[in-house]
């Protein structure tokens, strides 16, 4: 079942559900805000926890979204869910690295990649 947010599409699936981000440019803070309102909102509903966050329509983005990310990982492990990111451009994937990102983030090529080893994690 997908469902449609203003900032993110929303598919529930049997393995983990899958939110991709619709925006090609994620920079002022009040789409920041709208996202986090809309991401909780997901967190709250999802009965899996398990959840895969694609980035694969980002190009740009603010250096707060890597602020919300930690707000929203930290809200999916409270609740014992796991988060996986997927899709991100190499150019948005660098300031992953930069910001040593990549080794609090699960980041993986795609979407089926991403399920995958949310699964094996049972």
């Amino acid at each position: 079942m997908a469902e449609q947010n203003t900032r993110l599409e929303v598919e529930y699936g049997p393995q983990a559900d899958i939110v991709t981000l619709t925006d090609e440019k994620i920079l002022e803070d009040k789409d920041i805000r709208e996202l986090e309102q809309q991401m909780q909102s997901v967190i709250e509903q999802s009965s899996i926890k398990k959840i895969v966050l694609d980035f694969s329509r980002v190009k740009f983005m603010s250096s707060a979204v890597l602020g919300l990310l930690i707000k929203i990982s930290r809200r999916v492990y409270e609740q014992d869910g796991n988060l996986a990111l997927c899709g991100i451009s190499p150019k948005i994937y660098e300031i992953f690295k930069i910001t040593r990102l990549t080794k609090i983030f699960d980041i993986y090529k795609d979407v089926d990649s991403a399920i995958e080893e949310l699964t094996e994690r049972q």
